[in-house]
């Protein structure tokens, strides 16, 4: 960008030559598979991150080395399963990147150097039960990416309330900016912890659950009827999309 605003102050383009050269250089093209947003973490504060699942083996191979080509921040890999991240390891080299895979969240963070995040702020993340957590830990793996410090707390659900009150009153004294909420069967939780404290709740549905609960839509039109303010709702299982939405809260300011 450096160099295209020189050459513009010094006369060697003009205005709109510059702005579609700045236009072009948004997007690089991986073999016509896929496009790469390189300004992404210049507009948001946060890396790219690539959805796995779904994906040819042989084009997500493509992608990551591409964008380790190309690119110096750190990349996101998720819903990627751990015969998969074997694979990756095998064909990039155990050595070549730092790696960091959360088999639960089924996450992987790639590193081409170790960094020092300065902790700029404290985000809470609650599961109503253990089958929840995964969902969770996507959350909190993006969290701590974006330089938070996750508070979390597991399998505080409704069916025993009186695991929550002191759970909650724990985060709310640490400063906790924004509570992540995973819930499944009826997703009753979030809507208590809004009721109780006065930061942001993400409300996350889960997919635990049988009968009418089974897949996770009653939980989530649970959450999206909720009587208390101060809860916003993602889809099912999106434990990536909840720990973004925290960020920008977090980065609001």
């Amino acid at each position: 960008m450096k160099d295209i605003l020189e050459r513009l102050v010094n006369g060697e383009l003009n205005i709109e030559e510059a702005e579609n050269i700045l236009k072009s250089e948004n997007i690089l093209e991986f073999d016509d598979i896929a496009k790469y947003d390189i300004k992404r973490s210049q507009r948001t504060g946060f890396s790219e991150a690539v959805f796995a699942y779904s994906k040819d083996y042989d084009d997500l191979l493509l992608i990551i080395k591409r964008y380790l080509e190309n690119n110096d921040d750190d990349l996101i890999i998720t819903k990627l399963s751990f015969e998969r991240y074997e694979r990756i390891l095998d064909d990039l080299g155990k050595d070549s990147f730092i790696f960091e895979y959360n088999k639960r969240a089924q996450i992987l963070v790639i590193r081409k150097h170790q960094k020092q995040k300065e902790i700029i702020a404290k985000v809470g993340i609650i599961t109503a039960g253990t089958s929840d957590i995964n969902v969770a830990e996507e959350a909190r793996v993006i969290v701590e990416e974006g330089g938070c410090e996750a508070i979390t707390s597991y399998d505080i659900g409704v069916a025993g309330i009186h695991r929550l009150f002191p759970q909650i009153a724990y985060m709310i004294k640490q400063g906790v900016r924004v509570l992540i909420v995973c819930a499944g069967m009826e997703g009753a939780l979030p809507s208590v912890v809004a009721g109780l404290v006065d930061v942001p709740v993400i409300g996350v549905p889960t997919s635990v659950g049988y009968g009418v609960g089974e897949g996770g839509r009653v939980a989530l039109d649970a959450m999206l009827q909720s009587c208390a303010p101060g809860i916003a709702v993602v889809n099912i299982d999106n434990g990536f999309g909840a720990g973004v939405f925290a960020l920008t809260i977090v980065n609001s300011d």
